[in-house]
């Protein structure tokens, strides 16, 4: 891309971020920041339609795949102000398995106010759509905040919002409700950090609840699930970078084979080797309970490549230039279950640029 259209497209993401403000007179002695990434890639997926299979045997699955990622984010400071946006917007186009191509736009937007040195108010909002294959929704989640930071070491948000999911290949499985939730980072030093986070939230569906087999009720009332998550983790930036996190999620559900238990500890580590390489490697671990011995809920499949209980991914990159990254990557999904025999497992390779002005 020409230099030409680069500043045209920086100056429209800035403005994007500092219209809101500037129409209600504060954009005065403003501080603003913009920043553009685009990314090619060229993939092999080893089980381009993610399926499940009986023992671990199948028939071929493998498909070349074209990529692309386009991210913007801005930041608007103002005396007390700040508005912070990002948009990412991409696709996937699969060559032997069509039904598999995918466009996801995703785009969130937060703006605060503080009050005093150490408290702060705001609101944000959350949206993602997908189209394509058996995995189109849209999720949004809106949400006010309360943040309380009283040094750089300490810092503890509450929100409460609402969160709204529509699922388009089986609309019943769509839900709306409230949530709440908090997250609280402690850096015990430059090198060292912990954080705390938790969520709860009340899901009513449009389905109808599922009973046990056998019991016929006369009357078939919603579905309605409680859903929790609370994490911890651990941070060190360092010659080497390396993050921990566990996770807990539960899925209390009145529908018969919806319910869910999931652990997953998932860690992360970086380093710079010779000659401008830098190495990043991500790895999780899980493990799934289900009370009724069954897991119904097509919303299994709809984060990517959420069917994994356990991943391990390698990535390679070096800079060709100031602007150009080239980047090379490996990644292994696996899961099995145990009480029907199935397996799922998959490999992906890529090789990439991303570009930023």
């Amino acid at each position: 891309m020409a230099r030409s259209m680069v500043r045209p497209l920086k100056r429209l993401l800035s403005a994007l971020v500092v219209l809101p403000l500037a129409l209600a007179g504060g954009a005065h002695a403003a501080d603003v920041e913009g920043q553009l990434r685009v990314s090619g890639r060229l993939m092999l997926d080893g089980n381009a339609p993610r399926d499940f299979t009986k023992g671990r045997t199948s028939a071929d699955t493998t498909d070349l795949v074209l990529g692309l990622l386009i991210t913007g984010e801005g930041r608007y400071t103002a005396d007390r102000w700040q508005l912070v946006g990002r948009y990412d917007g991409g696709g996937r186009k699969y060559l032997a398995f069509p039904g598999e191509d995918v466009l996801v736009q995703a785009a969130s937007l937060e703006g605060s106010l503080a009050l005093g040195t150490s408290l702060g108010v705001g609101v944000e909002g959350r949206a993602k759509d997908r189209r394509g294959g058996s995995r189109a929704y849209t999720d949004l989640v809106a949400s006010a905040f309360l943040e309380y930071a009283p040094d750089a070491r300490l810092a503890l948000r509450l929100r409460a919002g609402a969160h709204r999911f529509l699922y388009r290949p089986n609309f019943p499985a769509s839900f709306g409700g409230p949530e709440v939730g908090f997250l609280a980072r402690y850096r015990l030093d430059r090198r060292h950090a912990f954080s705390v986070s938790g969520e709860y939230g009340q899901r009513r569906h449009h389905a109808s609840q599922r009973y046990p087999p056998g019991d016929t009720p006369a009357w078939t009332g919603r579905r309605e699930d409680a859903a929790l998550m609370a994490s911890v983790g651990y941070g060190y930036k360092g010659p080497l970078t390396l993050g921990l996190v566990y996770t807990y999620q539960e899925l209390n559900s009145n529908s018969y084979g919806e319910s869910v238990r999931r652990h997953r500890l998932s860690g992360t580590a970086g380093v710079r080797l010779p000659w401008k390489l830098m190495l990043l490697a991500q790895g999780s671990l899980g493990y799934n309970d289900y009370p009724d011995g069954v897991y119904l809920s097509p919303e299994i499949t709809l984060l990517e490549d959420d069917e994994a209980q356990h991943t391990l991914s390698l990535k390679l990159a070096r800079p060709l230039s100031e602007q150009l990254d080239v980047e090379l990557s490996y990644a292994v999904y696996g899961t099995e279950l145990s009480r029907n025999d199935l397996f799922y497992f998959r490999q992906v390779g890529s090789v990439g640029l991303t570009w930023r002005p």
